[in-house]
């Protein structure tokens, strides 16, 4: 009897002592799960205070300029980890290896310029749980071909507001759960023909804010779950025959072609005859380039703004 109390007594101790483990600047749930350190002055990631016991880890708007595997490593149980608006530069290759539960990481705002392919490979994650992942508004010229090629439960991808040119063949394969990607404000000039067809669960798609200037016919080949679409803001100026058909899922106003220089003057035109039997999809003025006629004689623009 007297043994079992002692053994009470020391896990209620590690329990407690495990509760009030918090690092400095930083606010820790009761029980250790979730810790947040925001707009603190931090340089050097906490890892020395963690709880081992977190899941949901949040750094963001510090000074931190550099995080490797031996930081995250007091962190196995972690399912979120978000590192909004700091400074960091680079990735460990090694980073996420002790991290095989990880669901959601969040990388937005930082000075990243290049990603190791490697990254993600990592032997734990390839039960590959990971479904959400935001690299948005970093300095991305390029991402590696295989960068992204062993994540086949992720579900939502962010690229946006980085400073990719080109998204390499085959890089996006493999994504066969992806349901939302984000590439609007980079600076791609092309899209190939396969990008997005290993993609059959995608259900949003943002191209705004490009230099696109023409895209393949069956571009969105097999796309047919796909409820919205923005390519706002890009250099189009001809919609090719075919290319909208397999967007049998589009929802009331959900198609953005608004900012591109269309051209399409004839009842012949493709956008024209495309247009006249899909109109609720299409966004305010995202034709008002077109001189299509409708029934009335009038211009697609004019029949926009009535």
């Amino acid at each position: 009897m007297t043994t079992f109390f002692v053994l009470a007594f020391l896990l209620m101790a590690f329990s407690c002592h495990g509760s009030l483990a918090c690092p400095e600047f930083c606010k820790c749930s009761s029980g250790g799960s979730e810790v947040v350190c925001s707009e603190v002055p931090l340089a050097t990631f906490p890892s020395d205070d963690l709880p081992n016991s977190t899941t949901i880890l949040t750094i963001q708007l510090t000074n931190i300029t550099s995080i490797t595997e031996e930081h995250l490593k007091v962190t196995p149980l972690l399912q979120e980890l978000h590192l909004y608006g700091n400074q960091l530069q680079s990735l460990s290759p090694h980073l996420l290896r002790a991290l095989p539960h990880l669901l959601n990481l969040d990388l937005t705002e930082n000075k990243l310029r290049h990603l190791p392919a490697n990254v993600f490979s990592h032997a734990p994650l390839r039960g590959l749980v990971l479904t959400w992942l935001d690299l948005s508004g970093n300095l991305l010229t390029r991402i590696p071909t295989a960068l992204l090629q062993r994540l086949p439960n992720l579900e939502n991808l962010d690229l946006s507001n980085n400073h990719l040119e080109e998204i390499p063949v085959h890089s996006l394969d493999g994504l066969a759960k992806l349901e939302r990607l984000n590439l609007q404000d980079n600076k791609l000039h092309s899209l190939d023909a396969s990008s997005f067809q290993s993609m059959p669960s995608l259900t949003v798609l943002f191209l705004a804010r490009n230099k696109l200037s023409h895209l393949p016919g069956n571009l969105f080949h097999g796309l047919s779950l796909i409820t919205h679409l923005s390519l706002y803001g890009n250099q189009l100026s001809r919609i090719p025959v075919g290319l909208f058909d397999p967007l049998a899922s589009l929802e009331e106003r959900s198609l953005d072609l608004t900012g591109n220089p269309l051209v399409c003057e004839g009842k012949t035109e493709y956008l024209c005859r495309w247009y006249e039997k899909n109109k609720r999809v299409f966004l305010s003025d995202s034709l008002s380039t077109c001189r299509c006629p409708n029934k009335k004689g009038q211009s697609l623009s004019a029949e926009m703004e009535e």
